[in-house]
């Protein structure tokens, strides 16, 4: 009787995975997605939508990323595009945490919003949308705001924790939450043309400095809005420095800040 390891090798061409080899291997076997992508990185057989991947980030590093946990605070503008991005990259377990359901003025910017979807809780939406993207990742979608009161439930098993939130009170109960559980913390804004990130490890209370002064609730974004194309770019910095946090790879942002400046395309890096 095949075992699935033989069943895996056999299947594989040169030292990729076919989609087509993974399903019927998940049908046989009566095996989840996750659980044929885990004892194929094992054999250092790399699925097939990794390839590209590949001279970026290899296949021991690939088999990281999959045991990895990445909890994203808000699916809207940047939180959709964090965890579209975290999926297509192969991060295996991602929690979704927004109580908001969509509304139609999220149609100009968030990726997961469609018509077909307003009304609907964002986190659920999330979940739906990496289903059909990458059934290996496994996500978690949890339909409550983030405080300070059930921080520490949420995310004592995240490995790093992705900001999309618009509420400068609550990011800061975000980084103090980070601190206490010792996690690394991606923080990323938008307003306008206009984005900002950063990184906090903890002992660097770079959030607190950051925005330790201020009174408002909200940021700019209640004010300029945002455009289609300044969440994307914002969220994907904020996943690329996700990755190298989680491989333990290349210069993160940490004690610095970086600006971004669409509308004149400036770039500023400003040390904490």
């Amino acid at each position: 009787m095949d075992t699935l390891q033989n069943f895996l090798l056999a299947h594989t061409q040169g030292d990729l995975l076919p989609w087509e080899a993974q399903v019927q291997a998940a049908e046989y076997f009566s095996l989840t997605y996750s659980e044929i992508e885990e004892a194929a990185l094992q054999l250092n057989i790399l699925p097939s939508r990794y390839q590209r991947n590949r001279q970026t980030i290899s296949t021991t590093q690939q088999f990281t990323l999959f045991h990895s946990t990445v909890a994203v605070i808000g699916c809207g503008g940047l939180g959709g595009y964090i965890i579209e991005e975290l999926a297509r990259l192969g991060v295996g377990n991602i929690k979704a945490i927004d109580p908001d359901v969509f509304e139609e003025h999220n149609l100009n910017r968030q990726i997961l919003s469609t018509i077909s979807v307003l009304g609907k809780p964002k986190a659920d939406v999330a979940q739906a949308r990496v289903n059909d993207i990458n059934p290996a990742v496994n996500v978690i979608p949890i339909k409550d705001a983030f405080s300070k009161a059930n921080g520490a439930e949420l995310l004592h098993d995240a490995n790093v924790v992705v900001d999309a939130l618009d509420n400068i009170p609550v990011r800061i109960e975000l980084a103090e939450t980070c601190e206490m559980l010792k996690i690394p913390l991606v923080h990323g804004t938008i307003g306008g043309w206009y984005g900002q990130i950063t990184t906090q490890l903890p002992g660097d209370k770079t959030i607190q400095k950051i925005y330790g002064r201020h009174s408002k609730a909200t940021g700019v974004e209640k004010v300029l809005g945002n455009p289609s194309f300044t969440p994307a770019i914002i969220a994907s910095l904020e996943v690329a420095e996700t990755c190298k946090i989680l491989l333990n790879q290349g210069t993160t942002l940490r004690k610095r800040v970086l600006f971004i400046n669409l509308l004149d395309m400036e770039i500023e890096d400003i040390k904490i």
